[in-house]
């Protein structure tokens, strides 16, 4: 209650049209063109167009203090060079108003960002960013808009060649290419799925932008030329092809004037139109096949139907409900026919939508040999016979459930926030259609429409008309090979080297040369200044987390009473330390099964209904969580996770504790479909996501919850699911005997923790309903701990992958004199990534990602994603300790560095996200306010503190090891007398 003499201030109704923003007023510089209130977004809705230029904007008002900003530009590519991509790295080195080489990279030193990136389309390209902060977010629109009006491309023709593509000759003479973009295509295009779905997109859009890789072709790319690079700049990134998204609760007024005055200064280039972007009429393409590098079991077959334009939202919404009713799992209808044809390892079925003719595809992924036929004859038979007989009634009412809590939710995980996520979705509609802003930010019509659509057939004529009836689709085959694109790569290299002279030779050396100069030529004072920064006055005090309760419940409860939105998450972490070592892989087996097999009660496939209609979510996973002070310390967790609307809290109480207790192991050849889906989402991960793989695996050369991990989804695990699958009909029987046994074993009330995020009446709800959850004591005699593990084990690893490029990962014990604070390590980490291997690894190494942190157990780990070298990138790990040793930041530098590794610890958090980081702090022991003690540490941080950690990078400082994920011929070509295993393809185990 105010006390007396205070005025509250009212609160703001946002679904509430502010009548200062009517249609046709004049809010500096831009006019208002509509203003509606969208409850789905909980505000209202205003387009603006600036009347000076005709660059369209909008403002999503809502109460959402997490604010944003983004400016896009319809970019669709007339060839495969990538060139839009290109200029999206390029922009962001330097600018006119802020003529530093890397922007970008200063605004991630010094920023209080939330979201900080930009992002490369098929038809468009997005610059978007978002901060709590109000200066601060002013500070990031005036350099991104700066970047994108005015870059430094015009005037320093080398920034081209350091992102895009450039020559560089060895001492031998030999050539290679190399160049940001270039090696992050190389990566990309590693990938089969990538690699076959270009060449649907060839087939689908033979006369559309959509035939072109946006990102770029490694073979193409080369061929882009620095003039046309900057005639595709000057074309496209023009205020009349722009569109500018505002989000949040904000001084609308204010951000308008400070655009356009941004607006009025920006330079018409007069360089002609942009790149037209024409609807492609309907094909029925000849099947394609491709060929392509990689392993056997890589083979696949795909098959693409347009099946909507951009306009039709309630259509594309109805295809991603269909999909899931047919496709979303195992048991759904048209996977299970497809998966008991035999015809490959997985299927899968996928909506490609945020372009102007959405597209569904079906895939087979470890495709039998010339099936691709058979496989469409399948796909077409069955859903014509779905659609004259009908789709299980019980399926579409389900799938249905689970996208309105999708929807509903709004939770897009840590790499958004929601007004960069909803900024992506506007674009969905708008960047096709000025009449068409927001079209898919609104679905509560379309979702009522599609429900009174079940008793009028809506799905199966859907059905019929996107498959059965479709005069736009395509066929192709990708068909694995022993050559491929780094042969042709090389055989260009040496036509090109053929004709060329030595003086030709000596030029690109110098050149190269010019470039390394211009890369390690440090910023001028007078440029850092011109950027714009904030200090360490300008961080807020700790915001209070809220508190945790241990509270009374059947079984040990952790309430989060948090403000859900009438959604309510359930955690239960079972202790695992009740089992053997050699069993742990088993787990990992068993946390793959659950939830996809029959029960005592359901078939599998109405579980997987039950499981839709009424939950929001249902994983099954495992954690370990050790002790920051001890890395022999281990602690592993089978982890259930569940989540419903609180009006289902019965299902949320009663559908995990029937998964768990009553699953039956008996399908053998269900359990077999499942574990190979498995083996190949971790083939797929290791080639996409090797900096992660490889940096877990140098952590398990020194800690036991590492070592632990990795038995139960690391490479050990992989490796096990290899020898399993090879020897399946052998090895089946005893695997129906461990599952069963070791899951009577883990279910049990015996230290277990059940944490629940909602409010204290649906808890209490919860517990009422679920008692024990059906789990009881079961004593020392079944539940002592047994785990014994093995003590880690440093190596140096070489694992082969199917890829053209390599990730590159050291770590290191931890280190006897190392006696810095975990918040100094932060702030030395941001500086050691963003500074100095930034500018060795990714600048003039031409990797597209790299990055340093020290764990809080203390191991030291570098790493690098989509790199072209291996020793040379080791060697400039090397160089760390002696350039932090060195580094003598000023105050405004090591303040911004500061500033961004507090404001990591400060951004906002979704209530379950919240209630999860409470609870693993918990689980390691961790005091309550421990993220305020690391807080303060950060602020505590001085350049002669950061210094004094150098010691503890020296190579030699403790026990090093070193983990490659990467091509055999990069591996053993590095000299490094690596351990070198094939790891996907063989059956070597």
């Amino acid at each position: 209650m105010a006390s007396e003499g205070t005025v509250t201030a009212p609160k703001r109704d946002f679904l509430a049209p502010d009548p200062s923003l009517a249609p046709g007023s004049a809010h500096a510089g831009f006019e208002v063109v509509s203003a509606t209130p969208v409850p789905e977004v909980s505000g209202t809705i205003y387009v603006f167009r600036h009347q000076a230029t005709g660059a369209r904007a909008m403002w999503i008002s809502c109460a959402d203090t997490n604010k944003s900003f983004s400016i896009a530009f319809k970019t669709p590519p007339a060839d495969d060079t990538g060139v839009f991509h290109i200029i999206e790295h390029s922009v962001l080195c330097g600018s006119d108003a802020y003529p530093v080489k890397e922007p970008f990279v200063n605004l991630l030193k010094t920023s209080m960002q939330t979201f900080l990136n930009a992002l490369t389309f098929p038809d468009k390209t997005m610059y978007p960013v978002a901060s709590t902060n109000t200066a601060d977010l002013e500070n990031l629109m005036g350099v991104y808009l700066d970047a994108v009006l005015h870059p430094a491309i015009y005037h320093r023709r080398r920034i081209f060649e350091q992102e895009g593509w450039h020559l560089e000759a060895a001492g031998d003479g030999s050539l290679s290419y190399n160049g940001v973009v270039f090696n992050e295509m190389k990566g990309a295009l590693s990938d089969p799925d990538e690699v076959l779905s270009l060449a649907l997109s060839r087939a689908l859009f033979p006369q559309s932008p959509y035939r072109f890789e946006s990102g770029g072709a490694p073979r193409a790319i080369p061929t882009l030329t620095y003039e046309g690079f900057l005639d595709a700049h000057a074309r496209h990134y023009a205020l009349p092809n722009s569109y500018t998204i505002l989000y949040g609760d904000m001084d609308i007024d204010r951000e308008l004037a400070f655009i356009d005055r941004r607006f009025r200064k920006a330079e018409t280039r007069r360089a002609g139109e942009p790149n037209p972007l024409p609807l492609q009429a309907a094909v029925t393409a000849a099947p394609v096949r491709v060929e392509m590098a990689t392993t056997p079991d890589n083979a696949s077959v795909g098959l693409a139907y347009v099946v909507a334009t951009s306009s039709q939202r309630e259509r594309v919404l109805a295809a991603d409900v269909l999909l899931d009713a047919l496709c979303g799992s195992n048991e759904a209808p048209l996977k299970r026919r497809v998966l008991d044809a035999g015809l490959a390892n997985d299927f899968q079925a996928a909506l490609i939508d945020g372009v102007a003719q959405p597209e569904v595809v079906f895939q087979l992924k470890g495709a039998r040999a010339n099936v691709a036929g058979r496989f469409r004859k399948l796909i077409e038979d069955s859903c014509r016979e779905l659609a004259e007989n009908g789709i299980p009634r019980d399926k579409l009412e389900a799938s249905l459930a689970q996208a309105e809590f999708n929807l509903r939710e709004r939770d897009f995980g840590p790499w958004s926030t929601d007004g960069v996520a909803l900024s992506m979705q506007a674009l969905s509609s708008w960047l096709y259609d000025d009449e068409r802003p927001f079209d898919y930010l609104r679905y509560e019509d379309a979702l009522a429409d599609l429900k009174g659509g079940l008793e009028s057939g809506l799905f199966e004529r859907l059905l019929s008309q996107m498959v059965c009836e479709n005069p736009h689709s395509a066929l192709a085959e990708l068909v694995p090979t022993k050559g491929g694109d780094a042969a042709e790569e090389a055989d260009e290299l040496a036509r090109l080297r053929a004709q060329m002279g030595d003086e030709d030779v000596e030029a690109v050396r110098r050149e190269v040369e010019a470039l390394r100069a211009e890369q390690e030529a440090p910023d001028s004072p007078e440029a850092l200044a011109a950027l714009p920064t904030l200090t360490v006055e300008d961080i807020e005090p700790a915001r209070p987390d809220p508190t945790a309760q241990d509270v009374e419940a059947p079984l040990p409860c952790i309430a989060h009473e948090l403000d859900t939105r009438h959604i309510d998450y359930v955690y239960h972490y079972f202790d695992l330390r009740r089992v053997g070592f050699a069993e742990l892989p088993y787990v990992g087996v068993l946390t793959d099964l659950l939830g996809k097999l029959d029960t005592k009660l359901h078939a599998a496939s109405d579980l997987d209904t039950m499981v839709e209609a009424n939950l929001g979510s249902l994983g099954f996973g495992y954690e370990t969580y050790g002790r920051d002070d001890d890395l022999s310390f281990a602690r592993p967790v089978l982890v259930v996770s569940a989540s419903a609307l609180s009006e289902k809290v019965d299902a949320l109480a009663g559908i995990p504790q029937e998964v768990w207790g009553k699953t039956l192991f008996l399908d053998g050849s269900r359990m077999r479909d499942i574990l190979t889906q498995r083996k190949i989402a971790q083939e797929q991960f290791f080639v996409n996501s090797g900096h992660a793989a490889a940096t877990a695996r140098t952590a398990s050369y020194f800690s036991s919850p590492a070592v632990v991990s990795s038995q139960m989804g690391g490479i050990d695990y992989y490796l096990f699911l290899k020898r399993l699958l090879a020897d399946w009909d052998r090895r089946l029987p005893a695997l129906q005997e461990i599952l069963p046994s070791l899951a009577d074993r883990i279910f049990t009330a015996d230290e277990v923790t059940v944490s629940f995020t909602g409010p204290a009446e649906d808890r209490e709800r919860f517990w009422d309903l679920g008692g024990t959850l059906g789990l009881a004591e079961q004593g020392a005699g079944v539940c002592e701990h047994r785990l014994q593990i093995p003590a880690p084990q440093v190596a140096r690893e070489g694992f082969v992958i199917p890829s053209n490029v390599s990730f590159v990962a050291r770590g290191a014990s931890p280190a006897a004199d190392d006696n810095g604070t975990l918040g100094t390590w932060q702030v030395a980490s941001r500086a050691l990534t963003l500074d100095y291997l930034w500018n060795e690894v990714r600048v003039k190494g031409g990797a597209y990602g790299v990055g340093f942190k020290r764990t809080t157990g203390g191991i030291r780990q570098f790493w690098s994603f989509r790199d072209p070298n291996v020793a040379d990138t080791l060697g400039r790990y090397d160089g760390a300790s002696a350039w932090l040793a060195g580094w003598t930041p000023t105050a405004e530098e090591l303040s911004g560095y500061i500033v961004s590794s507090v404001a990591t610890q400060d951004a906002p958090e979704k209530p379950r996200a919240l209630a999860r980081r409470q609870d693993i702090q918990r689980f390691s022991g961790r005091p309550a306010n421990w993220r305020n003690i690391i807080r303060q540490q950060v602020l505590d941080t001085t350049a002669q503190t950061m210094r004094a950690l150098a010691p503890t990078l020296e190579p030699d400082a403790s026990a090093t090891g070193v983990c490659v994920f990467g091509p055999r011929e990069a591996i053993e070509a590095s000299g490094l007398g690596l351990d070198v295993r094939e790891l996907v393809g063989s059956e070597e185990a």
